[in-house]
């Protein structure tokens, strides 16, 4: 039998006592999977003192978790301390400079610093594997790096933020306001005191940003993500997308397009019928379009200590066993400069809802400005009764779905129908997601 995999653990949060929970668990299965002893040996965090449900005197204790990083007796460096900068880019570099594998659950510093700790890997023969930093317990970047390499990938979305999709999901089933779904998840731990990150779309762009490199073979660009998040999504809206045959989701998108690699963020309406749309709650659920296998869809949690422990530890196994892939599925040099799709060049349908006083005229003014740009409208509803949202006194709310046309154009004839004079608010659009 091989000698042990000796590893070093930096963060003992959630996830990081989940991990160590899982080893113990299934220590005897994982030998006789691997071929070789799986032993935690030291491990850092901040307050040695926290309780944490698992006994950490058999392990050699570092305050500095660079310390571990490099410590000579550890084979593999895990990094579960988080952050883009600072400390836990600090430790993965050491630990990958001193000759040892490195196990993360970092999108934040994958998406910013991904290329250059992916080409010191292969500068030193070793592995840096991230399978717990996109969707949790989905095995999607061993799909897309490994499971589909004999597949030309066309497009690869989904939902990536288990927050949102809780959000959006008790929105349109109970009929609760955004704050107050918002405000019930971070009762329940599944959102930050701080949102942001979260419903502004900006942990899903770092999730896409490395299911994109790993899909269409390019260097990581999480500046290309065109970003926009779920805080203005209304009642009204998911009222009137669930009469259209529709549902509303936080999709991160990435897509072959004739101008390039188009990578985006944003509220989408799905039709009721897809597989994505059926996803609820904190799942996640990651879609993708191949030459091969045609349309493939992988829906697990995706967030929480044991799901993702549950990654963290395959990724494990997989060095134990002597695995070894380019992280990102190619050599780094292989990696082509991606052309950028920008936006404005998106082309597909909207949902678009305006607020429209009742005078005389509108109706035909909103028509124009869509026709004189050649928009085509495949449906146009105007709701006598209030919708789900406050409409403002001597407002009807109208609806328009259109056909496929481009941002660019959509943003246009919106600006034009602003400056007539006939709205009431701002106009919402939701671009739709076809299958």
């Amino acid at each position: 039998m091989l000698p042990p995999l000796r590893i070093g653990l930096a963060g003992l949060g959630t996830v990081g006592a989940a991990v160590l929970r899982l080893l113990e668990r299934q220590a005897e299965v994982l030998t006789r999977r691997t071929g070789r002893k799986i032993l935690v040996v030291a491990v850092s965090a901040r307050d040695a003192a926290k309780q944490r449900g698992v006994d950490l005197s058999r392990f050699k204790w570092f305050d500095d978790p660079a310390d571990l990083a490099k410590y000579g007796e550890i084979d593999l460096f895990v990094e579960l301390i988080g952050g883009a900068d600072g400390v836990a880019l600090a430790c993965v570099e050491a630990a990958l400079g001193a000759g040892k594998s490195c196990v993360t659950a970092n999108k934040a510093l994958l998406a910013k610093h991904g290329m250059r700790l992916a080409r010191l890997a292969e500068e030193k023969a070793v592995a840096l594997s991230f399978e717990a930093s996109v969707a949790g317990g989905i095995p999607i970047v061993k799909t897309l790096r490994e499971g589909l390499a004999g597949n030309s990938i066309e497009r690869v979305y989904g939902i990536l933020n288990g927050t949102c999709n809780y959000i959006l999901s008790r929105m349109e089933t109970e009929g609760l306001s955004f704050e107050q779904c918002l405000s019930e998840a971070q009762k329940l731990g599944y959102a930050e005191a701080d949102p942001t990150f979260d419903i502004g779309g900006f942990d899903t762009a770092h999730k896409l940003a490395i299911l994109t490199s790993l899909a269409f073979g390019t260097v990581i660009d999480a500046s290309a993500i065109a970003i926009e998040g779920i805080e203005s999504i209304s009642l009204a809206d998911l009222e009137a997308a669930s009469e259209l045959g529709y549902r509303v989701k936080l999709l991160g998108v990435a897509r072959r397009t004739p101008d390039g690699i188009e990578q985006r963020v944003h509220p989408t309406m799905v039709p009721k019928s897809s597989a994505i749309a059926q996803v609820m709650g904190v799942t996640n659920a990651v879609t993708i379009d191949a030459d091969a296998v045609h349309e493939l869809t992988l829906v697990g949690p995706g967030a929480g200590g044991e799901a993702t422990a549950s990654a963290i530890v395959a990724d494990i196994a997989d060095i134990a066993r002597g695995v070894r892939s380019p992280p990102f599925g190619l050599p780094v040099a292989t990696l082509s400069e991606a052309e950028n799709a920008p936006m404005q060049l998106h082309r597909g349908g909207y949902y678009v809802r305006l607020s429209v006083f009742d005078r005389p005229g509108a109706a035909a003014a909103i028509a124009t400005r869509f026709a004189e740009r050649d928009i085509s409208l495949e449906s146009i509803v105007q709701r006598r009764r209030p919708g789900a949202g406050d409409e403002t006194p001597g407002a009807v709310p109208v609806i328009l779905i259109t056909y496929a046309t481009h941002e660019k154009i959509i943003r246009e004839a919106l600006d034009a129908v602003v400056d007539d004079g006939f709205l009431a608010a701002k106009p919402q659009f939701i671009r739709i997601e076809r299958e």
